[in-house]
């Protein structure tokens, strides 16, 4: 075995951490800025009684979520291609949680793309239609069901070679597409940290096959939108940008100004209003900041 080797963080505790690398998951001491996902370069420490590592390392990440605590933001996970958004006629998704999930992933560097769960429940014309705004973006859509197993392998086609994580609501089936997924039960993890003491796992990331990589963090629950600039917002909604182009003034404020191609469109029914909303409450609330 070499004594260093370069891995990802498949497990991470509030002390500890667990490194995937080619020979082995490897338990090491966590340090300062480390989440599930990152590739890291370790030192390999072996004694009479167990293998463990040293992070030497980071490498830049590709990607990475962020959740604002005060005036610092802390990064939940790292590396990630994809993130899943269920919605659910019941519990009910909202348009506002849709629409702030879109644009935390957009500007976050990652690729969104929505989950119909629990198909097999009848929708009524209010979700359908809730579903058609988000079907005329560019934004795939899949209609599953995690409970009976129905359309679960298209899921699993579209995140070969990809990392994702799942959002959704409490009891939208998160854990359920999960295990369907991983093929397993999905509980809570213990790792024992470097006083022998056995901590709870805070993030985990499961590997399956055709290299899907699905990362489960209670810190993705509900991420609010702040830390971006005001100007950034409108990237999340990609049918208002390119109205925004055609607005008369560049220092638009898509409200009251004259010649505001995206009010027009609005006016006209061109565009969805419960979209434009969100955006407007979004990029405000982050003039307020």
């Amino acid at each position: 075995m070499k004594k260093v080797q370069t891995g990802f963080v498949i497990e991470f505790y509030s002390n500890a951490c667990l490194v995937r690398t080619k020979d082995g998951d490897i338990p090491c001491i966590a340090i300062k800025n480390i989440v599930v996902g990152d590739v890291v370069k370790i030192n390999i420490v072996q004694d009479s009684k167990e293998t463990k590592g040293l992070i030497l390392s980071r490498e830049p990440r590709k990607s990475a979520l962020q959740k604002k605590e005060g005036l610092k933001s802390k990064t939940i996970a790292a590396n990630i291609t994809h993130v899943g958004i269920l919605v659910t006629q019941e519990p009910k998704t909202a348009h506002e949680f849709i629409d702030k999930w879109i644009l935390t992933s957009i500007l976050s560097g990652i690729k969104p793309f929505i989950i119909n769960n629990k198909i097999d429940l009848k929708p009524d014309e209010a979700y359908i239609s809730k579903l058609n705004i988000y079907k005329k973006l560019d934004i795939s859509i899949f209609e599953i069901s995690a409970k009976n197993n129905t359309n679960i392998s298209q899921v699993k086609e579209y995140l070969e070679e990809k990392c994702v994580v799942f959002v959704g609501n409490s009891g939208a089936g998160k854990s359920t597409l999960t295990n369907c997924l991983t093929g397993r039960d999905i509980k809570t993890n213990m790792l024992s940290n470097n006083q022998g003491v056995h901590t709870t796992s805070i993030s985990t990331l499961y590997e399956i096959k055709n290299n899907i990589k699905i990362i489960d963090s209670p810190g993705m629950r509900d991420l609010p939108i702040t830390g971006w600039k005001n100007n950034e917002i409108i990237r999340g909604f990609v049918e208002l940008q390119r109205l925004a182009e055609k607005c008369k003034f560049n220092d638009c404020n898509h409200i009251n100004n004259d010649g505001c191609a995206i009010v027009n469109a609005l006016d006209n029914g061109e565009i969805n209003k419960s979209r434009y909303n969100n955006f407007i409450k979004f990029r405000d609330a982050e003039e307020n900041e």
